[in-house]
């Protein structure tokens, strides 16, 4: 039970860490002239931490929150399929919308406090 109960609470504290990355991503997209249109989208192909807009262009975010770099830099987590999950979320967003938007898909890394914001890091395909 005790292997079971230790999971339970590092789940526990990787969704509060989480969270409060993306609580810091949120502000900082605002802080520089972003709009968020959504947090935490679920679609069929996944969940999309932020949809942010700034003028004609909509941003996909990932956010990654790293307390250390023992596995590496937090955005190397966002894997091929992860960023393929991002493309069809960013489509079935748009579905049953009639816009001309530029679309874009960034990951914001939160690392120790700190934000990295790396601007168009996977393309649509």
């Amino acid at each position: 039970m005790k292997a079971k109960d230790n999971t339970l609470k590092k789940d526990g504290h990787n969704k509060k860490l989480g969270k409060k990355g993306e609580k810091l991503a949120a502000k900082y997209l605002k802080k520089n002239g972003y709009k968020i249109v959504a947090r935490n989208y679920k679609n069929p192909f996944g969940e999309i931490d932020i949809i942010a807009k700034k003028e004609d262009t909509v941003v996909f975010c990932e956010v990654k929150t790293r307390l250390s770099d023992i596995f590496g830099v937090p955005s190397e987590a966002v894997d091929r399929n992860k960023c393929r999950r991002y493309v069809q979320g960013a489509k079935f967003f748009f579905a049953e919308r009639n816009v001309n938007y530029t679309i874009r898909f960034d990951i914001i890394e939160v690392f120790n406090g700190e934000i990295n914001h790396i601007i168009s890091a996977f393309e649509g395909r």
